[in-house]
């Protein structure tokens, strides 16, 4: 595979990133993930290039990826557990994101006005993005983002989902643990038990805990016998000690109690995932995984792009919506006229 040579701004971008001083280097993150979330087609080469030059620095990043529903705390819990593990010499990326209007596009991305003592921090960097209407509760570029933080030396890189329900799956399918928040007392606890973005969950906290300390304690043991019905009926592995059994924890994120706890059990499912392979298997996985997403965007868009099929679909969208031709029909009819150049 052909290999495009980085141009003289991209190459001192990626010296920056990489090498550069804490404030040249935070400037080079920002310039460098706007440069990969761009649409224009220059813009996509000159990213391709840069990316794979950053490729060999990344890698060496724990990934850990937060869900939950709105309300739930997921703001005030990644700023106690960033600030806990700068204490302890890490350095923390945060990439946020936030839902955008379906009437004008536009997203608030207020998380670094949430996250305000972590956000000051010289070892932490935090990125908010829109949503841009992606399912899944992350941004199209998010895996992008993601690797120019490692390759800038930031050794935990949280991904923080949209968080509007059980569609908040794709974040699990970029990072090395999925952790998803409850909340105590939340009504109805087998709404949130049931299948979906529950079972892809390696770990589950129960936040706010100090609110009610009964529900959560109620809340946790409800949740941690159904996730082990999962293990039990789901899996015919599930006694085996090398794989991983979902955990429950209950703490308080904005007392900041229960964020050690929090910290051990991901250490110690790290170390498990490790020492079995499942981490390297799942990272490869993912990458496959992810290329072939890229391969259907790029095969919809150039779809779209198509000159006959832009002649045509004005007209074959109005067939099926005034009913003149049936969904089916008229989808294999513009697929021939879409040929591969």
């Amino acid at each position: 595979m052909t290999e495009t040579p980085l141009v003289a701004a991209d190459a001192l971008l990626l010296e920056q990133v990489t090498a550069g001083t804490a404030a040249p280097r935070r400037r080079a993150i920002a310039k460098t993930i706007t440069l990969l979330e761009s649409t224009r087609a220059d813009h996509r080469l000159r990213a391709d290039a840069l990316l794979n030059a950053l490729l060999p620095h990344s890698g060496r990043s724990l990934r850990l990826g937060i869900s939950g529903v709105p309300g739930v705390g997921k703001s005030t819990f990644i700023e106690a557990l960033g600030l806990h593990l700068i204490a302890q010499g890490h350095r923390v990326a945060v990439l946020a994101i936030d839902p955008s209007s379906s009437v004008s596009g536009g997203s608030i991305l207020g998380d670094k006005t949430r996250m305000e003592q972590l956000s000051v921090q010289e070892a932490a960097y935090i990125r908010p993005s829109p949503s841009s209407g992606n399912l899944g509760g992350v941004a199209e570029r998010t895996r992008e983002a993601m690797l120019v933080c490692e390759a800038a030396g930031y050794d935990v890189v949280i991904v923080e989902t949209v968080g509007v329900g059980q569609s908040e799956t794709a974040v699990h399918g970029m990072t090395d643990m999925f952790c998803l928040l409850q909340l105590p007392n939340a009504g109805d606890e087998l709404q949130a038990i049931k299948k979906g973005v529950m079972e892809l969950a390696d770990l589950v906290v129960i936040n706010k805990a100090d609110l009610d300390e009964h529900a959560a304690i109620r809340a946790r043991a409800q949740i941690t016998s159904s996730l082990r019905i999962y293990g039990q009926h789901g899996h015919a592995d599930h006694l085996d000690e090398t794989r991983w059994q979902p955990t429950v924890l209950q703490m308080s994120a904005l007392k900041s109690t229960g964020i050690t706890e929090f910290w051990q059990t991901v250490q110690r499912y790290r170390d498990l995932q490790t020492a079995s392979g499942r981490l390297a298997a799942r990272r490869h996985a993912q990458d496959e995984a992810w290329m072939w997403e890229r391969i259907e965007s790029g095969l919809r868009e150039r779809f779209r792009q198509h000159p006959a099929v832009r002649q045509a679909l004005t007209d074959t969208t109005d067939a099926v919506r005034q009913g003149r031709a049936a969904a089916s029909v008229a989808a294999r009819r513009l697929l021939d006229l879409f040929k591969l150049t």
